[in-house]
């Protein structure tokens, strides 16, 4: 059903507009004497077709379809002026305001027939053309989602390989990177950001996948030697993702290079200090220490709760940023919630 507003300050112009609308079929007249009225219905409604008079009190048809125009969503609904003006600057101003057609006094009963049948057609396509393209919106949007979700089950499988390789588990990799999307929450990051680095914290040692088993599973303390090797995973982690136009790997890539950073300098690869440490990396770092010293390894026991709280208090403001370790703390009812969710399998004896 179409509907179709009428507005005209005439009774009698409005009844025979109404019975000319409805032999039309399939067409809702709705009729108004005072164009302040039918301009604010219109505005709100929304109708398919617009018929409105010239020469009216309170404010003209010029008037009235310049503030119609101007109201959301309204610029494309078509708009038919009648008018007993036959003055050619009249139409030329009505057409720049946003008229889409004329009809002149009196109404011939064919014409105005013939004139909006086509008027509602414009509007009916156009409405068809807008829904197409919402529809098309949501198709995307379900494809993108579904290239999204097998893009995160591969950066979740690229990660589990550097895992298998380790002695760390996969629980690991779910509980560093929830951490590190509290911490990102509670330092005020967006919603994007805090999704991005849950999804990219995961791939921060995957370039371990590059380091020889008898370094990487040693069950002893490493060699200074060894230990130069085993650093180097930094960098092969930031070779193997950087250079993608994925955002996740993007963020991975500097989370991998940036995690092993610390506040003063310390760190490595590259002895970045304070904030020349990207944000990522100063969190992931809160995050995958904190999950290290409280987890358990076939070469060491797992460390109490409150020990590696202390040990991140003792951190700040030298190997940890101290305004992550601050959010971290705060979170602490949601770090336990984290620790109980992701449990490792059990560990086995050597």
């Amino acid at each position: 059903m179409n509907r179709i507003a009428i507005v005209d300050d005439s009774d009698i112009n409005l009844t025979l507009l109404k019975a000319l609308v409805a032999k039309l079929g399939d067409c809702e007249p709705v009729l108004f004497r005072e164009s302040l009225k039918g301009l604010a219905w219109c505005t709100e409604n929304l109708p398919d077709l617009v018929i409105v008079d010239y020469m009216m009190p309170e404010f003209d048809g010029l008037q009235f379809i310049a503030r119609f125009r101007a109201a959301s969503g309204c610029a494309e609904i078509p708009v038919l002026m009648i008018t007993a003006n036959d003055d050619k600057d009249v139409r030329y101003e009505a057409l720049q305001i946003g008229a889409t057609d004329f009809l002149t006094k009196p109404v011939d009963r064919l014409e105005f027939s013939a004139r909006v049948r086509n008027m509602l057609a414009l509007s009916n396509s156009r409405r068809h053309l807008a829904d197409r393209a919402a529809w098309l919106a949501e198709e995307v949007k379900k494809a993108t989602a579904a290239i999204h979700s097998r893009e995160q089950e591969l950066l979740f499988r690229m990660s589990r390989a550097a895992e298998f390789r380790d002695p760390e588990t996969g629980a690991h990799i779910q509980r560093m990177a929830h951490y590190s999307h509290l911490i990102a929450g509670r330092l005020g990051l967006s919603a994007e950001d805090r999704t991005l680095i849950l999804q990219a914290a995961p791939m921060h040692d995957v370039g371990k996948i590059g380091i020889p088993d008898y370094i990487l599973l040693k069950p002893g303390k490493l060699t200074p030697e060894e230990f130069e090797v085993m650093k180097s995973h930094s960098r092969l982690g930031f070779e193997l993702l950087n250079g993608s136009e994925s955002v996740v790997l993007q963020a991975a890539a500097s989370i991998a290079i940036a995690h092993h950073e610390k506040l003063d300098g310390s760190g490595y690869p590259y002895g970045l200090a304070g904030d020349a440490i990207p944000l990522f990396g100063r969190i992931v770092a809160v995050a995958d220490v904190f999950d290290a010293l409280t987890s358990e390894r076939p070469y060491k026991k797992a460390w109490e709760f409150d020990s590696a709280i202390d040990f991140l208090r003792q951190g700040a403001g030298r190997h940890f940023d101290p305004a992550c370790i601050e959010a971290f703390l705060a979170c602490r009812d949601d770090v336990l919630v984290i620790r109980a969710r992701f449990q490792d399998e059990e560990v086995p004896v050597l």
